[in-house]
């Protein structure tokens, strides 16, 4: 397979890139890996993307290709001398492998050098070729260092070739070796690779020409030490000779023909032609036959040589360039599968082949006993006879050397008997005869009955039995092995249909994985930690201080949050917030716990705090007489700490959904209220409290209470008193210990009190959210004895209403189990609730509850949340974020691709692929496939492996999610695992096993 360009490769794409790339503008480059890069020109509309492989190729392409996820320091440099510079000039050095593209003019001028030999360089030099950057630096033989400020030696590409006489290439062939072909000698002679060199060679009918004894110049002692080694050369073999008369002629104009295609692909744009290999596809069926055609080489003009071969034919070389190495590792992955597809089919054929070669033996030796026990019959005298002989010997104490030598003497007399004993094996009590048929065929006097001719034979003979008895021997033992066929063929129909079956679903996996493999696509976070939250927050953590240096400094927004611990070998942690609002406290844990896990804390089983910083605390910037090491940042300002966080991950799948499925699961990953969590909101209780408080003070009209005169004065003052007496409140925020502490100062009275909101033990329920423990407004003694008597009578009266009710109709008094209970708990706790404080709990929780949307209150709505603002973002709109690279970064698009990963696949969802994912196992609460991790001593593709396994094995599991765990590499799963671990889920030992 064609791995790279050649010289002739070369000039014909310089020619068709001059005319399409001279005078754009470099906008942006990137790097695909260490050796490829992207330089993105346009200009008005005209758009394209120059690709450059050191030591492979160069060409546009229209294929989108991953690219790095943090530019290299090569890049930089690129960036930095040739953005916004326009490609002035593009040549080929002399005629080397050598490609100068010239960015601007002049002074200003900047020179990228692609070198396609051997290793290959790209080299970024300025306009008097002195080396600003180098791909690959070396020192060359010739002592030319090929280093930063070194210059550049242009005049060392090779230049243009000499015209070739016939005396100099006769020369040349009389110093080739014996054997070689023309090619051979040709190639380091003339500038324009070996494909041309054989189709000039073909087309004058020299193409298989090769180099005979007579014309090789004296052997040197190499050469003859060479013959007698294993690398010895072939004298012509079948080839046919190299005539020096009659055949220098064709040479020569081969010589010219190749010159003059050089000169031609300097002038015009080349066509593309993709050579292809047709092979035939494994397929069970014999009668229909597939073909798949991998691409194998890549040229400018469909040469003689690849007429034969199957060819797609495209507008421009580049096209066809393009189209190769863009298909390539699909072609690879094509590959694999139709070899590992026609391993399995092999494998099903060599059972068919066993089974039938066991079957076949078993007939044979039905045969083959059926003949000796006919012989035995036919020679039954003969039998019976040499039987009595050998016994009479063995009776008279003979001893066996004895009998061997009677028989011996026997057979030179020419007795029949004698004659027909071949061995004596007394060991095991046989002898054996060599019996012949007695009948021939015709032979028998009635015409009717036909007679089978039995070949000759040595049949063993037991001594202890008779003639007839031998011959019943050979038909059980006959009769035996039809049985024994029979139960063969009953068991071999079994493992046919099991190994078919095995077959059947090997070739499923295999073409199921390659479609897979093919459509998975690897997002730019998973080179990170990542994972994400239950909130739909992408969060993402460095694998080492690079890595954490390179997701602070590229990929940390203004809007982020940094999330970090102050333990050995924490990850640097952000949490991706494109929406600029604050983060909630369940995705802050989450990241925290993260944080801690991928620390030194996993192994040592320590549990201790995280905490979390704006991005513009966050700085590369060392005090005074400082300096920060790679993965440092200083961090200015307050941390706000984080509760402690347990060491609990977990392992799960995140399916890829097709597009008409993302909208089914819409909402599956939102901030959640307390109330949320449990199945109902905090507004729905609050409706029902209010419904229920309604419902106990409505006072029927025909039995309404009058008051009297002096009870509503008193009623009055005391609303009044109560109003006056309302505290002002505060809240106060601990950010160190997690505690927010409301304080309630009286106008009229100094006594205060304070409402904590205290963090639940994670251990009791990892989903708990801060509860709320209340403290009542001061009142007085006597204000509530006398409204308490009120609230007797009042509640009195609705239950006499509710038991009539309930009587006349007998729905209403039926509850669910429990839900009485909790009615009368949640009125009891919200019964001096107003709207002001349940809106300031709701704050506190940081929710704001379902209010209803209307058209009418769109400029209201605006203007409150405009209130909501702090005050450096009121009127300033979202935050301002740096845009450089950001229309090609992957990572704009967070929140829609979010949404089209899902951990909870429906039935009817269309689903592409699988990816495995790590993360605090409380994010994964709501998942279909889920197993705790913690820290212990199992290893890490061991508990990969085995958490495969069981998301497979789960009843619940279908057969396109079971296809899709399939394509899972195990490595992929092991290498975001934290450490040695410990599995936890049910039924996790028979998996085991």
């Amino acid at each position: 397979m064609k791995i790279r360009f050649n010289t002739y490769d070369i000039v014909s794409a310089v020619t068709e890139l001059k005319e399409k790339l001279v005078g754009l503008r470099v906008n942006q480059i990137y790097d695909i890996d260490n050796k490829t890069y992207l330089i993105r020109l346009q200009q008005s509309e005209t758009k394209h993307v120059l690709l450059l492989e050191s030591g492979i190729r160069f060409h546009t392409t229209s294929f989108e290709w991953p690219k790095n996820v943090a530019p290299s320091g090569f890049t930089m440099k690129l960036r930095k001398h040739l953005k916004n510079k326009r490609l002035e000039k593009m040549e080929q050095l002399g005629v080397d492998r050598i490609v100068d593209f010239q960015f601007g003019m002049n002074e200003a001028a900047y020179h990228v050098i692609l070198e396609l030999y051997d290793r290959g360089n790209v080299i970024l030099t300025d306009h008097e070729m002195n080396i600003l950057y180098i791909l690959r630096p070396h020192t060359e033989v010739e002592e030319v260092r090929f280093a930063i400020r070194e210059k550049y030696p242009v005049n060392r590409a090779k230049e243009s070739s000499e015209v070739f006489t016939e005396e100099v290439v006769r020369n040349l062939i009389a110093g080739a070796k014996p054997g070689d072909n023309l090619r051979r000698i040709l190639v380091p002679i003339l500038d324009c690779g070996p494909a041309v060199i054989d189709h000039v060679l073909l087309k004058n009918d020299i193409g298989n020409c090769v180099i005979p004894k007579g014309e090789q110049v004296e052997e040197t002692e190499e050469d003859q030490k060479a013959k007698k080694g294993k690398n010895k050369k072939k004298d012509g073999g079948n080839f046919p000779q190299f005539n020096i008369d009659s055949d220098l002629p064709k040479l020569m104009k081969s010589i010219e023909e190749a010159n003059e295609l050089l000169l031609e692909a300097k002038t015009n744009q080349p066509k593309g032609f993709l050579v292809q290999k047709k092979e035939e596809k494994p397929s069970e069926n014999s009668d229909t036959k597939e073909f798949f055609y991998q691409n194998i080489e890549y040229h400018p003009k469909l040469f003689l040589q690849n007429k034969n071969q199957p060819f797609k034919e495209f507008d421009s070389f580049n096209a066809s360039v393009d189209e190769f190495y863009s298909t390539l590792e699909g072609q690879k992955i094509d590959m694999k599968t139709m070899h590992q597809e026609r391993e399995a089919l092999k494998k099903l054929s060599n059972v068919k082949k066993d089974h039938a070669k066991r079957l076949d033996e078993l007939t044979k030796h039905q045969e083959v006993d059926k003949q000796k026990a006919e012989l035995i019959t036919r020679n039954q005298a003969l039998v019976d006879n040499a039987i009595l002989a050998v016994r009479s010997a063995l009776a008279n104490q003979m001893s066996w050397p004895d009998i061997k030598h009677l028989v011996k003497n026997a057979q030179n007399k020419g007795d029949p008997v004698a004659d027909s004993i071949k061995q004596l094996k007394f060991e095991i009590n046989n002898i054996s005869l060599l019996l012949k048929d007695p009948y021939r065929i015709g032979d028998s006097d009635d015409e009717d009955e036909e007679e089978v001719e039995l070949p000759s034979m040595t049949v063993d003979i037991d001594l202890d039995l008779s003639a007839w008895a031998n011959a019943r021997k050979y038909y059980d033992l006959k009769r035996t092995a039809a049985k024994k066929e029979q139960k063969t063929i009953d068991a071999s129909q079994k493992a046919l249909k099991s190994a078919e079956k095995k077959t059947q679903q090997t070739l499923k996996d295999v073409r199921m994985i390659s479609t897979i493999s093919k459509a998975r696509k690897v997002y730019w976070f998973e080179k990170f930690y990542w994972f994400i939250s239950s909130e739909n927050y992408l969060v993402i953590g460095g694998r080492d201080a690079q890595q954490n240096e390179l997701i602070v400094k590229r990929y940390m927004r203004p809007t982020d949050i940094y999330v970090h611990a102050e333990i050995q070998g924490a990850s640097s942690v952000i949490i991706r917030n494109p929406s600029g609002n604050e983060v909630p406290p369940k995705t802050l844990l989450e990241a925290g716990t993260m944080a801690i896990s991928y620390s030194v804390a996993w192994d040592a089983k320590v549990v201790t705090n995280a905490y979390w910083v704006k991005s513009d605390q966050v700085s590369k910037t060392a005090p005074t007489g400082e300096y920060l090491g790679t993965g440092s940042f200083m961090i200015r300002g307050k941390k706000n700490f984080l509760p402690p966080c347990h060491l609990i991950m977990g392992i799960s799948m995140l399916f890829k959904l097709e597009d008409g499925s993302i909208e089914r699961h819409r909402g599956e990953r939102k901030v959640r209220t307390f109330g949320e969590e449990h199945g109902e909101s905090i507004e729905d209780k609050l409706k029902e409290i209010t419904f229920e408080n309604e419902k106990l003070e409505e006072v029927p009209e025909e039995e309404e209470i009058v008051l009297e005169e002096d009870e509503k004065v008193e009623d009055e003052e005391e609303e009044n008193e109560e109003e006056s007496n309302f505290p002002d409140t505060e809240v106060k925020i601990e950010h160190d210990t997690g505690k927010i502490t409301l304080r309630l100062d009286s106008k009229t009275e100094s006594t205060s009190e304070e409402v904590s909101i205290v963090k639940k033990n994670p251990e009791d329920d990892e989903d708990e959210k801060p509860y709320i423990i209340p403290a009542a407004a001061p009142r007085k003694k006597q204000q509530q004895n006398s409204k308490k008597k009120k609230e007797e009578k009042l509640k009195q009266k609705a239950r006499d209403q509710e038991e009539q009710k309930a009587k006349s109709n007998p729905s209403l008094s039926q509850f669910k189990r429990g839900q009485k209970g909790k009615l009368k708990k949640m009125k009891a706790k919200y019964k001096d609730q107003d709207e002001e404080e349940r809106e300031l709990r709701m704050q506190i929780l940081q929710s704001a509850g379902n209010k209803p949307s209307e058209a009418g209150n769109e400029e209201g709505n605006e203007i409150e949340n405009e209130k909501r603002k702090k005050p450096h973002e009121r009127g300033a709109g979202k935050p301002q974020v740096d845009t450089e690279d950001l229309d090609d970064t992957p990572a704009n698009a967070d929140v829609d691709m979010l949404d089209s990963l899902t951990g909870v696949p429906h039935d009817e969802d269309e689903l592409l692929f699988a990816i495995p994912i790590i993360a605090p196992y409380q994010a994964l609460q709501n998942y279909q496939f889920k197993i705790k991790l913690t820290p212990g001593t199992g290893k890490r593709g061991k508990a990969a492996k085995t958490a495969v396994v069981m998301f497979s094995k789960e009843k619940s599991c279908t057969p396109r999610e079971r296809d899709l765990l399939k394509g899972i590499k195990e490595d992929q799963l092991a290498r975001n695992i934290p450490g040695k671990v410990k599995l936890s889920a049910p039924q996790l030992q028979k998996f085991k096993k």
